[in-house]
This record gives C-alpha cells, structure tokens and sequence, in this order.
C-alpha cells in the first residue's frame, strides 16, 4: 500500500481547484459553526417560578414574624423554587448555502495539501477483520494517530478492522465535510475517493 504526499500539482492534475491565497476563511468558519450548531438537540429546559410546582400562598404572613417578607414558595430565591434565566427548548440550526458549503471544503483541503497533511494511496483495504492488520496497515502510511481515511467506499471487512480504532475516522468521499477534514492531523485517501471529491467540488 505505496502512499505519497499529495502536493498542489498533483491535487490541480486530478481536477482540485486549490485555493492558494487567504480568501474564504470566513466561510470555513461559518460552515463548521453551522455544522456544530446544527447538531445541537436545544432541549435544555428548567421550570421558572410560574411552572414549579409549588404552593401559591404566603409562606408566612407579611407582618410581625420579624422575618423577611416572602410572597410565594417558588420564589428564585428559595431551594426548591424557580430558575431565573435558565434555558429553554430552542432551535440553533443555522442556514449554509450549498455554495459555500463546497467553497469551505476546497480551502479547508487546500489548506492540508499546502500543509503536506495528505498522503494519497492506490487503494485502502485490509484482508481479515482485525485491528492489528488496519492499524498495521495505516502505519505503513503514517504514524500520526488522529487520521482520517477517505475512499469512494469501503468493504465491510476494513469497517470491522476499524471500529476500535478511536483516534481513526473512515468516511466516503460522498461524504466527508470540512469538519472532518481540519480536525484530523494527517488525511489518506484513495485515487478513487480523490476523484469523487474533485467531482463534488466542480458542482
């Protein structure tokens, strides 16, 4: 499995268009924003003084207890009572358009193949289901531990190899996003996932 560094003139021979100047950072930025917001459940929710069950009465009446003056039980100020400012169920989805969505992964994997982060391989298989063989054969590619691999598909054997491999991501060239792609130190993918990509980009 005979890996070599993907560089700027091979990534432009197989149709990437690398951005090599400073433009769309910010759009980088808003689409991983996006995408981790957009993974939010915003179900977070605490009961105010109107909702927690609780006695409507004066706890004590207002006058000659040589106490403070208290109104209701569920008071914020009470143990037991309301919770002043707390969350409530909320959408935190946030819109990306498809074009800048494809304008951040071309300059987020510009940005790792300016930065020699990306090896390119003929193919990514292991024979037999076994963590030993997948981690033997990732270190013949890199010793780096936080690696994403990407192909246009995987066989279910590489699947099973890989699934106790924590710090390794396999994800489809179909489907790998620019949060995939700046969050792991080294990134392999095949001749096949490379030539996907450059098809999703030319959208």
């Amino acid at each position: 499995m005979a890996a070599k560094v993907l560089t700027v003139e091979a990534a432009k021979a197989a149709k990437i268009e690398v951005i090599e100047n400073g433009k769309y950072t910010q759009v980088v930025h808003d689409a991983v924003v996006a995408m981790r917001a957009n993974r939010r459940s915003g179900t977070a929710s605490v009961k105010t003084k109107a909702t927690v069950s609780g006695s409507g009465a004066k706890p004590w009446r207002q006058k000659g207890t040589g106490r403070a003056r208290a109104g209701y039980k569920t008071s914020p100020v009470w143990v037991g009572g309301g919770v002043v400012f707390g969350p409530h169920p909320h959408d935190y989805s946030k819109k990306v358009s498809k074009g800048s969505k494809r304008i951040a992964l071309r300059k987020a994997l510009s940005e790792r193949i300016k930065g020699g982060d990306v090896f390119i391989v003929d193919t990514f298989a292991v024979a037999q289901p076994k963590t030993k063989q997948f981690v033997a054969a990732l270190s013949a590619i890199t010793d780096e531990g936080k690696t994403l691999v990407i192909s246009a598909a995987f066989d279910k054997t590489t699947y099973l190899a890989a699934r106790n491999v924590q710090p390794t991501l396999l994800m489809t060239a179909s489907e790998v996003n620019t949060e995939q792609i700046l969050n792991y130190r080294k990134i392999v993918v095949t001749n096949d996932g490379l030539a996907q990509i450059a098809e999703r980009l030319a959208k």
